[in-house]
C-alpha cells in the first residue's frame, strides 16, 4: 500500500502540533516496514528518503497568504498520482489532498487538527484569505472518503461545523507523545538549563509552553497568575504570535505582572525539546489556559514529563488530562460564536486561578499527579498504537 502523506509542517519545521503528529505518525507507519510511505510538505527541500517538499510559487509572490498556499497544493496534488491513499493534514494541505484524488481517484483522508469554522480570529491574520481557508477546508471535508479526529470533542466540532458529513465517516484517532523523547530530565545539564533561563529550579513554578494566538488563551494566564502567591515563578515559553495586536496585548500584561511581582520569566523563542523537557520537568505545574483545542499535544508532553496539569475543561483536554489524578481541569461556559470565548471573562480568570493556587500549595501532590501523567501518557497515548489505528481507517476506506 503507497500512502501519501500532505502536511505544511514537517521536521524540521514544525511550529505546532499538526507538525508533531505528521511527524510521529509517518515514523509509526514506516516502522511497520509494509507499506510505503511519501511526504509531500511546504517548503524548502528535505534530506530524507520518500519526502519531498513544495516551495511557494514565485509568481504568487505578492499576493494573499491564502492563495500562496493554493499554490503549493496544486504544484503538490499532481505527484500524489500513483498512491493508494492521500492523507492531509490542516487546511494548508487539505486541497491537495482534495485535486489529488480527483485526479487520480485514489480516496482522500484528512486529519482534522483544528477547524476554520471554530477559529474566526484567524481574519485578523488573512483578511480575505479566511475565506478562502474557510472553502478549502469545507470542500475538502465534504468530499473525504473519511475524516480523522484527534479526540471526540473533536469530533462533535467536526459535525456540527459541517453537518452534511455523515457521521459514519468521521473516526477518532487520538493524538500521541513519544514517551521516549518525552521524559523527566533531572541531570545537571538540564538544572543548569534551567537556570540560564533565568529559572531558579529549587523555587515553586507554573509553565506555559504555546504559540501567541487566541485559541491558546495566554492572556487569561496571565491574568490569572497575578492573584498566585508571590513567591512562584511563571515560566512563558511563548513565541510565533499570530499578530503584532495579540503580541501587544501580551507584551503589556507581561510587563504589568513583572511590575507587581517577581519571577516572570518570558521566553520568546521556539526552544528545542530538550531545554522545554528541562523547563518542564523542574516546573511544579503545567498551565494550559486554551479556549480551543482539539486534544492538546502540549499537554501530553508536560504529561510524560511528570508535570501535573492545569488546563481548560474545553475541547479534547478532559479526554488526556484527568480532574483529581493527573491534575486540575477548569471549567469554562464559552459564547458560541466559534470564538470560544468565555461567557464571563472574570471567573474563568478567578477559576483559573483558584486551580493554579491550589496545584502549586502541595507540592507533593502536584509530583503526584504528574507521576500519574506519566503513566496515562505512556499506557494511552503511544504512537505505535494511534498509527495501528490510523491504518484501520485507510483498511476500512479502501475496503481491505
Amino acid at each position: 500500500m503507497r500512502v501519501d502523506i500532505l502536511s505544511k509542517e514537517y521536521p524540521p519545521a514544525i511550529y505546532g502540533g499538526a507538525g508533531v503528529h505528521v511527524a510521529e505518525l509517518v515514523r509509526a507507519l514506516r516502522a511497520r516496514g509494509d507499506m510505503d510511505v511519501q511526504v509531500r510538505c511546504f517548503g524548502t527541500a528535505r534530506d530524507e528518503t520518500g519526502t519531498t517538499a513544495y516551495p511557494d510559487l514565485p509568481e504568487l509572490a505578492g499576493g494573499n497568504a491564502a492563495m500562496q498556499t493554493l499554490g503549493v497544493d496544486v504544484s503538490m496534488a499532481g505527484d500524489c498520482i500513483g498512491a493508494d491513499l492521500v492523507h492531509s493534514h490542516t487546511w494548508y494541505a487539505n486541497m491537495a489532498g482534495h485535486l489529488a484524488s480527483l485526479l487520480g481517484g485514489m480516496p482522500h483522508v484528512v486529519t482534522a487538527h483544528s477547524l476554520e469554522p471554530m477559529r474566526p480570529w484567524k481574519a485578523e491574520q488573512l483578511g480575505g484569505g479566511y475565506r478562502v481557508s474557510s472553502w478549502a477546508e469545507r470542500t475538502a471535508y465534504e468530499s473525504a472518503a473519511a475524516v480523522v479526529a484527534v479526540s471526540a470533542g473533536m469530533r462533535e466540532d467536526i459535525l456540527k461545523s459541517y453537518p452534511s458529513l455523515d457521521p459514519a465517516r468521521v473516526h477518532v484517532v487520538h493524538n500521541g507523545i513519544d514517551s521516549q523523547l518525552w521524559s523527566a530530565d533531572r541531570s545537571a545539564e538540564a538544572t543548569e538549563t534551567v537556570r540560564r533561563h533565568g529559572v531558579d529550579p529549587d523555587k515553586r513554578s507554573v509553565v506555559f509552553v504555546g504559540r501567541i494566538t487566541r485559541q491558546k488563551g495566554l492572556p487569561y494566564l496571565l491574568r490569572a497568575c497575578a492573584q498566585l502567591p508571590p513567591d512562584v515563578q511563571i515560566v512563558l515559553c511563548a513565541g510565533a504570535p499570530d499578530t503584532p495586536e495579540i503580541l501587544a496585548e501580551v507584551e503589556g500584561l507581561v510587563n504589568e505582572l513583572r511590575s507587581g511581582r517577581e519571577g516572570v520569566i518570558w521566553i520568546p523563542d521556539m526552544l528545542p525539546r530538550n531545554e522545554v523537557v528541562a523547563l518542564l520537568t523542574h516546573g511544579t505545574v503545567f498551565a494550559c489556559p486554551s479556549i480551543y483545542e482539539p486534544l492538546g499535544i502540549v499537554n501530553l508532553e508536560a504529561m510524560a514529563c511528570e508535570l501535573a496539569v492545569v488546563a481548560t475543561a474545553t475541547g479534547g483536554i478532559p479526554e488526556v488530562v484527568v480532574d483529581g489524578d493527573t491534575g486540575w481541569l477548569v471549567p469554562i461556559d464559552q459564547v458560541q460564536d466559534g470564538t470560544g470565548t468565555p461567557v464571563d471573562p472574570d471567573r474563568f480568570v478567578s477559576d483559573l486561578a483558584a486551580a493554579l493556587t491550589d496545584a502549586v500549595s502541595d507540592v507533593d501532590r502536584a509530583h503526584a499527579f504528574g507521576r500519574a501523567g506519566r503513566r496515562r501518557a505512556v499506557d494511552s497515548f503511544s504512537w505505535a498504537s494511534i498509527g495501528d489505528r490510523t491504518l484501520e481507517v485507510y483498511r476500512a476506506v479502501l475496503g481491505s
